[in-house]
């Protein structure tokens, strides 16, 4: 490993230390309850730091429930892709693997604290945003030019559109490791994938 790429690991793992303690403050003592100088302290960082890596602790907070876990194991499956697969099943694989049980909890979490907090919703927006220019650019280098130019668009458009709901309470959604008696009315969230791509698969 070189040093551009050991330098570029340490960073990406020093801004998800500082977002991981904004987060876990403001679900502590809530936006108004805390200040940059407490998120560093916690992290193990000096404030100049934190401003290398983020605005403000709206915006840390924020990144810490959009970053994902597991970056390894979906490189090593995108590696070892077959060209031929359809860019729906891609996305449906990528679905599946980022978004798991501990992740939707602390997107829901964020989600709660912006409204009660409005000053978050601006990063939440930017940060969804980033991700679904990620995703759809993954889809479309995997693609190979095999498909019209804004079907990856389109494709990952829908389906971030599905997801939202999930996020704001709209749809009620079981997570792994609840039971039925915890959440009434609740579909399991491989249940509501399943679904969601099923009518993609389908044309819906």
């Amino acid at each position: 490993m070189n040093k551009h790429n050991l330098r570029d690991i340490k960073r990406v793992a020093t801004g998800n230390a500082l977002a991981d303690a904004a987060f876990a403050l403001a679900l502590e003592k809530g936006m108004d309850g805390f200040v940059v100088e407490d998120v560093v302290q916690r992290a193990g960082y000096s404030r100049r730091t934190f401003a290398n890596h983020y605005s403000c602790k709206e915006e840390a907070i924020a990144s810490a429930a959009l970053i994902f876990k597991g970056a390894d194991e979906i490189a090593n499956w995108i590696a070892d892709l077959n060209e031929d697969i359809p860019p729906l099943e891609i996305l449906y694989n990528l679905m599946k693997m980022q978004l798991t049980a501990e992740h939707f909890v602390k997107l829901q979490q964020l989600v709660l604290l912006s409204k009660q907090y409005p000053s978050l919703e601006p990063y939440i927006l930017s940060g969804l945003r980033r991700l679904q220019i990620s995703a759809q650019e993954t889809l479309s280098m995997l693609s190979h030019g095999h498909y019209p130019e804004g079907y990856t668009h389109l494709l990952v458009g829908a389906v971030y559109g599905a997801v939202l709901p999930l996020l704001d309470g709209s749809l009620n959604v079981l997570l792994p490791g609840q039971t039925a008696s915890e959440t009434q009315e609740a579909v399991t969230l491989d249940h509501y994938l399943d679904n969601m791509f099923g009518y993609l698969r389908n044309g819906f």
